[in-house]
């Protein structure tokens, strides 16, 4: 399938829908831009490059889905990780051959995560969960624990929930080494929302674009200093871009 892909700020995002996307899927990475990480990839040169390589890019956002449309670039559809999940695996509920493995969120939630996906699906299409310790990502030792984990189930399709720019990171850093996986998801919170840990925005708030205020409310300690300071200078790029000002901070 031949992809649109329409630009805002520094990157490519791609102009499809859900159902395009689960039809199409077979193999590649899966990154979900939202306006955080529009605002770490104006500094953060390794993410930009892994933005540059991913295989699907889709609007996780509706604040970037109307900065798109503002900008005269507008996209099909929000195809949000949350979202996206649970349409594939029951996309995929009498498929066989498809065989996921969550990895991330805290000690024990991947596990309740992949009971209740389970449990929706009729089958164990969730072959195993793994919630790694902190700072995973600095131990070589147990990432490579994770890939030797990895290798030996059988799932080829991994989903990684550890944050942003974390999970997009440790995803392109061992792929070489997972002998299996075709399918690679980097979706945030999903695995907290799929074990009902963590409760996403009532739907009007999502379609109103202030999802963000509900999660802000929810988490005021870890998430102020992202929405209120490290997130705000976004609007201020999006204009620049109109004006045709905005320049790519790696080009």
């Amino acid at each position: 399938m031949e992809k649109e892909r329409l630009n805002i700020l520094n990157i490519q995002v791609d102009n499809i829908t859900k159902r395009e996307l689960l039809e199409n899927f077979t193999e590649g990475v899966l990154i979900t831009p939202n306006v955080d990480h529009l605002m770490k990839l104006q500094h953060d040169r390794e993410f930009y490059e892994i933005y540059n390589k991913a295989d699907y890019v889709t609007v996780d956002s509706q604040i970037v889905k109307k900065a798109m449309q503002f900008l005269g670039s507008p996209v099909k559809e929000v195809i949000t990780g949350s979202g996206f999940l649970p349409s594939f695996y029951m996309y995929h509920k009498n498929n066989p051959e498809v065989k996921i493995y969550l990895f991330g969120a805290a000690p024990g939630i991947a596990d309740i995560a992949m009971q209740k996906i389970n449990e929706k699906v009729g089958r164990e299409i969730v072959v195993g969960a793994y919630s790694p310790s902190f700072g995973f990502e600095k131990n070589e030792d147990e990432c490579e624990r994770i890939v030797d984990m990895l290798n030996k189930s059988d799932a080829n399709v991994l989903v990684v929930g550890v944050g942003a720019p974390k999970q997009e990171k440790w995803i392109y850093k061992y792929k070489d080494k997972l002998k299996n996986i075709k399918i690679y998801l980097a979706i945030g919170a999903t695995i907290d929302f799929e074990a009902e840990k963590v409760k996403r925005a009532p739907v009007i708030m999502q379609k109103l674009a202030i999802e963000w205020l509900y999660r802000l409310v929810k988490e005021p300690k870890r998430l102020w200093r992202r929405y209120i300071i490290e997130d705000m200078p976004f609007f201020a790029l999006i204009i620049k871009q109109k004006r045709g000002k905005y320049q790519n901070p790696f080009a």
